[in-house]
């Protein structure tokens, strides 16, 4: 039986703390739990210690967001030979076979990331991000390949981690799951998704924030993420991202200054970021990329 190490990144968890780590302590595949706290301000850490001696938990001081804290997890899955790594989020849960489906059946070796159906909170629909992807794979097979899946679950091998490496540490906060699926198809992996294994996640009810500032927000991480696409040569990626912002903000010049000030903003943004973006796709490139370990 092959050995799976669960990592949930944590912050303000008790509305789900005891409906996600339940799940996963009742799964039929057994597995690890380790748990990244990014400074939680609510009792989640209490509860944790208290309710939940068996899981590992790592906390920090400051809210390190959703990739650095992830790389510890993978770092220390790294250290004690798992053999994968199950990134759950915190507002989540799964049904009691899931990692039994995801880990058992037989994949081509060209899979990197192996994600269950993503359900909403509710259990009656697909998560809607989650049914978007969907719209584009075959629904008349059980083991499936998407360009894409969120990292709500991520079952990862340890191999892929070896050669693609952890998250990027220019991302924060978003944009961390478009860039690393961006590098495993650069490395010839894809992602399936696995019909049978069966995972929800309660963002149904959630609202979006629909300002000015959060558009231009999510704009600066799409970017991002151009530019540091390493299935793009450089100069497409900064025509893409940098070039890209930068005629976003002439087409406003004399229509909306606040559009016109925000995409040049982005577009300094980007360059100021220029070497730590050329620093990173270089070490993307390679195998056995261990960069992001140094930026724990």
């Amino acid at each position: 039986m092959k050995s799976v190490l669960s990592i949930i990144v944590t912050y303000n968890f008790e509305p789900w703390l005891d409906k996600c780590l339940s799940s996963l302590l009742h799964s039929s595949y057994p597995t690890d739990i380790i748990i990244i706290d990014n400074a939680s301000q609510d009792n989640t850490v209490e509860l944790i210690r208290q309710n939940y001696p068996q899981i590992i938990l790592l906390e920090s001081r400051v809210n390190l967001g959703f990739g650095k804290a992830n790389n510890l997890g993978f770092a220390y899955a790294l250290d004690n030979g798992y053999d994968f790594v199950f990134l759950v989020n915190q507002d989540a849960w799964v049904q009691s076979n899931c990692l039994a489906y995801l880990t058992e059946k037989p994949y081509p070796k060209d899979i990197g990331i192996i994600s269950p159906m993503h359900y909403d909170g509710t259990g009656q629909a697909l998560d809607k991000g989650f049914a978007d992807y969907m719209k584009q794979v075959d629904a008349n097979e059980n083991i499936v390949t998407s360009p894409f899946v969120n990292a709500a679950f991520w079952l990862i091998p340890l191999f892929i981690l070896k050669q693609v490496g952890g998250f990027s540490p220019l991302f924060y906060h978003y944009g961390e799951d478009s860039d690393y699926v961006h590098r495993l198809h650069y490395h010839g992996y894809k992602i399936a998704v696995n019909r049978e294994a069966i995972a929800y996640h309660d963002r149904q009810n959630r609202t979006s924030d629909d300002s000015r500032k959060a558009f231009f927000k999510r704009e600066f991480i799409y970017f991002l993420t151009e530019y540091a696409n390493i299935k793009y040569s450089f100069p497409k990626a900064f025509i893409y991202a940098v070039l890209a912002s930068i005629k976003k903000a002439l087409q406003a010049i004399y229509k909306d200054r606040y559009t016109f000030v925000a995409y040049l903003g982005i577009a300094l943004k980007l360059m100021e970021k220029t070497k730590a973006v050329v620093t990173t796709r270089r070490a993307n490139k390679k195998t056995e990329n261990r960069y992001w370990l140094k930026n724990l």
